[in-house]
């Protein structure tokens, strides 16, 4: 999402900055030459900042994450919220109740969400049997129109509208780039299709919450059903929350890395489940798992350090497997 509201700014004609957690260190983007920044933000990197002072800030969503380090969800919440200090606009996601900050009256507060927008919201509308990105009463661009798929790409499509809005960027100049956007590496990345069966790259998502949003977005948006891949270091997450989605939109899970068996007993007896010891092992079983029309989806929940030097590296290897298929 951070690279999306990027492209929007270059398509208005701004002169961007991107970076932060994502690509380029945030500190060596200093330049005077630079109109508008877009920092993506971890809590680590907000415990050092005292007062941000951005222009417009949004958490996007909370789930419990880095619980190795945090003492539980209050904490990991508080300092994800540091991003909000002395921020002069906010966006908020209006279905997620922990990413609503604690404002000032008078506040410029834009909302997003998968429901019909509000006033001063973004959200989805149908109309004729056609869904619509929205803003409040005007529907902008149908959604058939995005290169991205699932209901996740398309709440951070109107996420980033909602921010691009907030610092003025002109509705033609996002929506444009809207249409060409492909989505990044390792973020439900569709790789290709084998006997009927689509495969998607979701490394990046490195806990509960973002596999949740893939298996549930994703889920939602094809005719068959999930093989989901997942595992790795759990960071101390509660893997719970998986159960429900995993038995409505998955026909089996794969499970490997160190907190596999933490994920087992959390998903219980809701899908078959399968354990491997590495990548290549879990594609070829998710392959022989899947049937025509399903997706098998690679979204760990989990960090990758147990067995890679990086998510990017899971995501690669995910990928070199999936092409070997034949």
């Amino acid at each position: 999402m951070t690279t999306l509201v990027g492209e929007m700014a270059v398509a208005a004609g701004k002169r961007v900055a991107v970076g932060g957690n994502l690509g380029t260190p945030a500190l060596d983007l200093l330049s005077d030459d630079v109109e508008l920044y877009v920092m993506e933000l971890s809590s680590f990197q907000l415990e050092n900042t005292d007062q941000l002072n951005a222009e417009v800030a949004t958490v996007l969503n909370i789930s419990e994450d880095h619980m190795d380090r945090y003492s539980g969800l209050p904490a990991y919440h508080l300092a994800k919220h540091r991003i909000f200090r002395g921020a002069r606009q906010v966006v908020v996601n209006r279905q997620d109740a922990l990413s609503r900050p604690l404002i000032g009256e008078g506040l410029p507060c834009w909302t997003f969400g998968l429901n019909k927008p509000d006033f001063h919201g973004f959200g989805l509308r149908e109309e004729n049997g056609e869904k619509y990105l929205a803003f409040q009463f005007e529907n902008l661009m149908p959604v058939r129109e995005l290169k991205v798929r699932g209901a996740h790409n398309q709440a951070n499509a109107l996420a980033a509208l909602a921010l691009g809005h907030a610092v003025g960027l002109p509705f033609d100049a996002m929506l444009a780039s809207l249409r060409e956007f492909t989505g990044l590496e390792h973020r439900c990345q569709w790789l290709r299709e084998h006997d009927g069966v689509h495969y998607y790259n979701d490394s990046k998502a490195t806990n509960v919450g973002a596999a949740l949003a893939a298996i549930e977005g994703l889920g939602s948006d094809i005719d068959g059903k999930l093989v989901l891949i997942a595992g790795g270091d759990g960071k101390g997450a509660d893997f719970s929350a998986l159960r429900a989605p995993v038995a409505e939109h998955c026909r089996a899970a794969v499970l490997l890395g160190r907190d596999a068996e933490l994920i087992a007993q959390a998903l219980g007896d809701a899908v078959t489940l399968v354990r491997v010891d590495t990548v290549q092992a879990a594609v070829e079983q998710s392959a022989r798992l899947a049937q025509r029309g399903d997706a098998v989806l690679l979204s760990p929940a989990c960090a990758s350090l147990d067995m890679f030097k990086n998510y990017e590296e899971r995501g690669r290897v995910f990928a070199q497997a999936v092409e070997c298929l034949s």
